[in-house]
């Protein structure tokens, strides 16, 4: 029997010999998005000891997503009684007292822009609301409409107190989670799985953040996934195998619109206040998926060179680059 999971950019297969392997796969729309989960288990626990049965997984799964639907009720934007909309609504105006969690996750955050010399920021949400990728597919906006966004952006504006774990801005700036989210739920997803018992299994944030936990059956090399072409959908890019890591890729064929003969992506570059260019698509994979999906972006914006020079060696980072005649190919 073979299972196979389509997941939107990304294709998944996993070969099943033995009847005794039971397959588990749930869908569920949160942040936006879809979360996949595909589980592997046994219907014999004295089959196959310490995996789990269908009972066990379909439970593990539930707790998976209640995780991810958890952290939408804390980062969500949408959601006005988000902490991350309390926030945003409230900390240009005085301190804001967090979670640990949520607080956490800002530092590290902070600490990812100033990594990548500000290419990624979660103050970017003024830009994504003035070229309409907030709520839509995008328009062009008008130069003077850019220049007031860039006025209210900036990580640099945000003031982190540790003791009383508060957050406050400088100045009106918006925390957009769009570069995070999934990355980070993906994680947390994983992290409730393991804690379940799930040994063989993967998990998607709407395609384009995905992380294996161990190796599907009869295939030690762990989850393949396939990474499309960006200049076709129906080529393959890349193959990997996912075991106990992540890939996420950026592309500019996720979410964008045309404009006076022009491609503009929602891949935005907060320093210039316009879509990167240079670029067509990006695939990181590393043990974590909130890595792989922030420095997608700084490396799609960022270019070949920076990318080469900065990225951890336990990284695997694949470039498409928009040049006539490139072939997408891995940094070595």
């Amino acid at each position: 029997m073979f299972a196979r999971i389509f997941l939107f950019g990304f294709i998944a297969f996993a070969t099943v010999a033995a009847e005794n392997v039971v397959r588990l796969e749930h869908s569920r729309n949160a942040m936006g998005t879809t979360f996949t989960i595909d589980l592997y288990g046994s219907n014999e626990d004295s089959l196959n000891q310490g995996a789990l049965n269908q009972g066990a997984l379909e439970a593990a799964a539930e707790s998976a997503f209640e995780e991810v639907q958890r952290l939408d009720r804390m980062l969500s934007n949408y959601i006005p009684e988000s902490e991350l909309s309390r926030v945003n609504a409230e900390a240009a105006d005085h301190p804001v007292h967090v979670s640990r969690e949520f607080f956490d996750l800002l530092k590290d955050c902070i600490d990812y822009s100033r990594q990548s010399e500000g290419s990624f920021d979660i103050t970017v949400g003024s830009l994504m609301k003035v070229w309409g990728f907030y709520k839509g597919t995008g328009h062009l906006p008008h130069r003077a409409e850019v220049r007031t966004a860039l006025d209210h952006i900036g990580y640099q504006n945000i003031e982190l107190n540790a003791n009383d774990l508060t957050v406050r801005f400088r100045k009106r700036i918006e925390l957009d989670p769009g570069g995070v989210g999934k990355g980070y739920a993906v994680d947390r997803m994983v992290e409730v799985l393991r804690q379940a018992g799930v040994r063989c299994g993967l998990v998607s944030g709407g395609g384009s953040s995905i992380y294996g936990i161990g190796a599907p059956p009869n295939d030690a090399r762990g989850w393949y996934v396939r990474i499309r072409d960006p200049r076709d959908g129906k080529k393959t890019a890349a193959e990997v195998y996912l075991k106990n890591n992540s890939v996420s890729t950026s592309g500019n064929y996720e979410k964008f619109f045309w404009a006076e003969g022009k491609l503009y992506s929602h891949i935005m570059d907060p320093r210039t206040g316009y879509p990167a260019e240079g670029m067509l698509s990006v695939s990181v994979v590393a043990p974590r998926t909130l890595d792989s999906e922030v420095w997608a972006k700084p490396y799609y914006i960022l270019g070949r060179a920076w990318a080469e020079a900065h990225k951890p060696r336990y990284f695997r980072v694949l470039l498409c680059e928009d040049k006539p005649g490139a072939a997408c190919a891995w940094l070595p």
